[in-house]
């Protein structure tokens, strides 16, 4: 797709050598042409003027106006009456012969996980609060700035944790990461830096993910299982790990909350290995009918790194998370960000400051758990209509479900066959450190799936889900 400079004259790189004989005439001619045939210059691209690219290249304006003159005489260049000089319909590189991209299908419903209502950005109150934000920073903003981010949001962040998470968060020791999965490799790469080589992580859970992260840090991964209590603490104490991945508030992809008993004796763990804890707070804003569940990191701010992002309150595009660190590690993770990126745009973040402390983002979250909650309501009543045999659990909290297949059922076959009724389902055997598929189970997320897609999605698939073709 060309450019398109809006009325402005666009810059042009051509290289005129005046000390080769060669006329200059001929070498601005030549010099366009191969522009045009190589694809530097692209079908309807809108070259510099005469004036303009004369004033750029030291010529005479006449001279340009002859090399234009030529080039669209030769049907590399096209000028009409008010209009730019552009690149003629069929000048330059012919289109390459390449596969046609395909489509993909339009769903009935894509019950994909980890997606919130995309729909539902709150728009114009991010537009305002970037307004506010433009119009109310100082120009030292502008520079470069504090590894961990901008003192406001720091400030805005810390006090809102303390309000609806129960965390211990000091500002200093907060550093604004772009999401979760930078927040981790941050994390790891400080505790290798600390001597730590092996980080454990709940299974079923985020296999790639940590595997991902671990690998850039340069350390080993052990999976440790998942039971109807949260992780199992005994088995992580066999392994030799001196750091885990939890997360203990909602686990995924699960769904259960740690026990109160699991919780202490994790801290426990940590303590007596000389372990860290790095906490996945993620999901905490959804919940439905339990009580509120407080961060890890409240317990033992000495021993847990929390992680937080807006990816799934807001929007993953935001690329906005932050990381509450204990103190003896806080100087090593500003250091690894420091190294990584020197920070995470301020723009964005003074925005969400604004966001949070005018109530918009208590607000947007108000709305959306009335809305995730209708939609639990009409996948739990899609399920008991068209498949009743299927158990469901998880769903206390986040916008996901897992539904337990009957013990017959192939997961995988299920999935394709589902598919071919244009309605997307995912395993749980993606979220397993062995990839295992049974038992069959499904990861059925509900967040960017309508009421109506919900329960049309179910119906079209349940006598798969009920284990008949």
């Amino acid at each position: 797709m060309p450019l398109d400079w809006s009325g402005l004259s666009p810059d042009l790189l051509l290289v005129i050598d005046r000390d080769s004989g060669e006329p200059l005439r001929w070498q601005l001619e030549g010099r366009v042409r191969d522009a045009i045939r190589t694809g530097r210059l692209q079908v309807g691209e809108r070259l510099p003027s005469s004036r303009e690219l004369a004033r750029m290249l030291g010529l005479s304006r006449g001279l340009v106006q002859d090399c234009y003159a030529q080039l669209q005489a030769e049907g590399y260049l096209v000028t009409r009456v008010g209009s730019a000089t552009r690149v003629a319909a069929g000048a330059g590189v012919p289109p390459a012969t390449s596969t046609p991209i395909a489509v993909p299908a339009r769903l009935v419903a894509d019950f994909k996980w980890g997606v919130p209502e995309l729909s539902a950005f709150p728009l114009a109150d991010w537009l305002w609060a970037t307004r506010e934000a433009a119009r109310t920073m100082p120009t030292a903003a502008l520079d470069y700035g504090d590894p961990r981010g901008s003192a406001a949001l720091r400030e805005v962040v810390a006090g809102y944790l303390r309000r609806v998470r129960a965390v211990a968060a000091d500002p200093e020791r907060i550093v604004i990461c772009s999401g979760y999965a930078q927040g981790l490799g941050l994390a790891l790469r400080a505790l290798a830096r600390t001597g730590v080589r092996t980080v454990a992580y709940e299974d079923p859970g985020s296999p790639a993910t940590i595997s991902s992260a671990a690998s850039w840090a340069g350390l080993s991964v052990i999976p440790v299982p998942v039971d109807e209590h949260g992780i199992d603490v005994r088995a992580l104490a066999a392994t030799d790990a001196r750091a885990v991945v939890v997360t203990p508030a909602h686990q995924w992809p699960t769904g259960v909350a740690l026990a109160p008993e699991r919780r202490l004796a994790l801290i426990d763990w940590a303590r007596r290995r000389d372990a860290v804890v790095i906490e996945d707070d993620y999901d905490a804003e959804f919940r439905y009918d339990r009580d509120p569940v407080g961060a890890l990191q409240g317990l033992a701010a000495d021993r847990v790194i929390s992680i937080g992002t807006v990816s799934k309150s807001l929007a993953p595009a935001l690329r906005i998370g932050w990381m509450i660190c204990p103190p003896a590690l806080a100087g090593q993770i500003i250091e690894q960000k420091q190294l990584t990126d020197r920070g995470s745009p301020t723009l964005d973040q003074l925005a969400l400051a604004r966001l949070i402390e005018s109530g918009r983002f208590d607000r947007h979250l108000r709305r959306m758990r009335t809305t995730y909650a209708a939609r639990r309501t009409a996948l739990v009543a899609a399920l008991a209509e068209h498949a009743p045999e299927a158990r469901v659990t998880g769903l206390a909290a986040g916008f996901h479900a897992v539904a337990h297949l009957d013990g017959s059922a192939d997961e995988q076959e299920v999935i394709a066959a589902a598919r071919a009724r244009s309605v997307g389902l995912y395993g749980m055997s993606t979220c397993r450190s062995s990839h295992a598929t049974s038992p069959p189970q499904l990861v059925l997320g509900f967040g960017n799936v309508g009421e109506r897609a919900v329960t049309a999605g179910i119906a079209a698939v349940g006598e798969l889900l009920r284990g008949r073709p």
